[in-house]
């Protein structure tokens, strides 16, 4: 238990499990925003490298249970459609992960506001752009090799994949299957690469691995409780919650 406790107070592994139910409930409900919330809210008081590490074992579980709730057959179809998207992202998930422990601190907190606050403003506009059809193959590789850049760095590749699938028109109930399997393979990429990288390490995994139990949790009663609200709703409250939080990340960064 020392050893745990070496990465982190019991103190903060108490408000990081809170924040790891809030992102796992959002997730059950909406089904999105859990490394967001994960990223934003611990940024408060948790550095931001052991923020990164923290994710990654509920991240890569959450996306694996997410992919099977949508159906290997499912699954099987979107990577054959999307494999070039898919391809860029794991890349490159794996290879800026290894530029994490380079970036200083104080940058590091803005890296990971930057991206929250303008994704988020980004779905609170409704902006919804569109790919020409003769455009398809060379934006897919561009769009996966930005989201894998972003997810790399900070364990978030979401919201840009939302971005590109409605831009290609994708069915709101295909959505979820595809949105599921890039995920869930970004994932896997996003673990071996913190390894190979170091972030993830025999310190810090510890405190990854608790952390999947109240994401897990948060998403079972997501699940229960999502079809009660106005789904919408609350993705919008969710989202300016963000907001303020990526702004606070900013702060830090920019304040030291």
């Amino acid at each position: 238990m020392s050893h745990f406790f070496a990465a982190i107070t019991p103190e903060l592994f108490v408000f990081a499990c809170v924040v790891t139910f809030l992102g796992g409930f959002v997730k059950g409900a909406v089904g999105f925003a859990m490394p967001l919330i994960m990223v934003s809210g611990m940024g408060i008081a948790i550095a931001p490298e052991l923020i990164i590490a923290g994710i990654v074992l509920p991240i890569v579980v959450s996306n694996i249970l997410q992919v099977g709730r949508a159906g290997l057959g499912q699954a099987r179809d979107a990577v054959v459609e999307h494999w070039r998207y898919i391809a860029a992202v794991c890349v490159m998930i794996l290879v800026s992960a290894q530029f994490l422990r380079r970036i200083p601190t104080d940058t590091l907190f803005i890296v990971l506001g930057v991206p929250v606050v303008i994704l988020c403003l980004i779905q609170i506009a409704g902006w919804r752009p569109v790919i020409p059809a003769r455009m398809r193959r060379p934006v897919e590789y561009v769009a996966g090799i930005l989201s894998g850049v972003l997810g790399g760095l900070t364990g978030t590749w979401g919201p840009p994949t939302v971005l590109y699938l409605l831009a290609l028109g994708t069915p709101r109930d295909r959505q979820m299957s595809v949105q599921g399997v890039i995920y869930g393979l970004g994932s896997v990429m996003l673990f071996l690469g913190h390894v190979q990288s170091g972030v993830l390490n025999a310190q810090t995994w510890p405190f990854s691995a608790a952390l999947v139990v109240p994401g897990m949790l948060g998403m079972w009663v997501g699940f229960r409780l999502g079809d009660r609200f106005d789904a919408d709703r609350f993705r919008q409250v969710t989202l300016w919650v963000l907001v303020i939080a990526g702004v606070n990340l900013i702060r830090r960064g920019v304040m030291g």
